[in-house]
């Protein structure tokens, strides 16, 4: 049973290993896409709004929108944080005895996943037009072009870190399902060994081949379990 894994983990309790959490795809992954929305993040957020020389306030320098700033610094920090508590929730999985709650993990791995990588192709096509429609005039100075098409570049790759997150994910929910060792029910045998209420042993339990070892005792002592006294 050392082998079998429920959901991609062995069985709960075991101890964590930092090199081995580490190297393994979907930790990879999430360190990469947690990378990626900082950049992004920090792109829009420190160089993302300009203004004219002739101008005091400062206006987001993809096309002057607003929204599409407001969309890049949203999904950079809620990325960054979604990221942290994958990785814990990483952390944390070998040690959930519950099958059940592991499918729940590992089908909202699934789908957090898949969403985000959806969102990031929304937030890639939103700043690749706003960029695109941008008027030289609004940046006479070219400020930030750099930063926007970090940002932009980054918004990219993190549909196919997130995507490749939930095909993990899949991957992960398929080695659970398809197991017959693990059904509905299951409960880690460590934890079940560990709940069990213990049985006194008691010497009354025992019997005598002949099934009755109190009444043979007892007959072999007074005298009138059918002994014959010999006459000489």
């Amino acid at each position: 049973m050392e082998g079998m894994q429920a959901y991609g983990a062995g069985k709960a309790g075991g101890a964590f290993d930092p090199v081995t959490f580490i190297k393994q795809p979907q930790t990879i992954l999430r360190i990469v896409s947690w990378l990626f929305s900082i950049v992004i993040f920090g792109c829009i957020a420190n160089e993302g709004y300009i203004n004219r020389p002739n101008e005091v306030e400062e206006y987001c320098i993809f096309n002057r929108n607003q929204n599409a700033c407001n969309y890049g610094v949203f999904m950079g920090s809620m990325a960054f944080l979604c990221c942290m508590a994958f990785l814990a929730l990483d952390v944390y999985f070998p040690r959930i005895s519950s099958v059940k709650d592991r499918k729940k993990a590992v089908l909202a791995d699934i789908g957090v996943s898949a969403f985000w990588s959806f969102m990031w192709f929304v937030g890639f096509c939103f700043l690749a037009n706003q960029w695109q429609v941008t008027k030289r005039e609004d940046n006479p100075l070219r400020e930030g072009g750099d930063a926007a098409r970090a940002a932009i570049t980054f918004s990219f790759f993190s549909i196919f870190t997130w995507a490749g997150q939930s095909f993990l994910a899949f991957q992960r929910y398929k080695l659970g399902a398809d197991s017959a060792l693990f059904s509905q029910d299951y409960m880690d045998p460590s934890q079940d060994a560990a709940g069990a209420p213990y049985t006194s042993f008691s010497g009354d339990d025992l019997e005598s081949p002949g099934g009755g070892g109190q009444a043979n005792s007892d007959g072999a002592f007074d005298g009138t379990g059918g002994y014959q006294r010999q006459e000489y």
